[in-house]
């Protein structure tokens, strides 16, 4: 759920470091430092706090990819690909970032077999959480998807809003309100907030019961 990169962070920091094209930026909470369908002209990678990726439909509706945590990198595709944004970037808590120009990042990629191989992995992985989340939506209830999520929040300690977790999921904040009360009634998570109400064993057994 949220991503974190800490290899790549270190490589980038022990080659960049001191180098006059690169700086830092610190964006608040709610600052979109990334905006879909705009030019850029750097890259930058996360050294503290949480921000989200998303895309923004036609009717207004965002649908969060993912959550991204220290040392993931952002505008990467934009500097090899050489086109416009794909996406938003939001930071949902302050977010502290190492600026890199795009033409230094692809000469790192052209100089460093390694960190090429890290970059490519990362893309892979991308894509390969996106598809496993995209399938587990639609072959899944909601009740299922929402008792992943929460798991992963739980686990990572961090707080998303109803409305980004709503996003997330790919449905409407109402229908997860509703969700959230159905878990509430069979006592699956907590009255007040959204931590799960329940034993890791018991927990296991009501995900098991969604693959039967």
């Amino acid at each position: 759920m949220l991503r974190i990169n800490l290899p790549i962070l270190e490589f980038v920091e022990a080659r960049l470091n001191g180098h006059p094209e690169v700086g830092k930026k610190v964006f608040e909470a709610g600052k979109t430092f990334i905006q879909q369908g705009s030019q850029i002209s750097k890259v930058y990678f996360l050294l503290s706090g949480i921000a989200k990726c998303y895309i923004q439909e036609d009717n207004g509706k965002d649908y969060i990819f993912e959550f991204l945590g220290k040392g993931e990198v952002v505008g990467d595709i934009e500097a090899i690909r050489q086109e416009k944004c794909l996406c938003n970037i939001t930071a949902i808590t302050e977010v502290e970032t190492l600026v890199v120009p795009q033409a230094l990042f692809n000469s790192l990629l052209e100089s460093y077999p390694a960190f090429n191989a890290m970059i490519m992995k990362e893309l892979a992985t991308r894509i390969s959480q996106t598809c496993i989340r995209a399938a587990y939506q639609q072959l899944y209830p909601v009740e299922y998807a929402l008792l992943r999520v929460l798991t992963l929040e739980n686990a990572q300690q961090i707080f998303i809003s109803k409305k980004d977790l709503a996003a997330y999921l790919g449905i409407t904040v109402r229908s997860f309100n509703r969700t959230v009360k159905e878990l509430r009634q069979k006592k699956i998570i907590d009255t007040q907030g959204l931590k799960l109400d329940i034993s890791q064993e018991a927990l296991v057994k009501i995900l098991n019961r969604f693959d039967e």
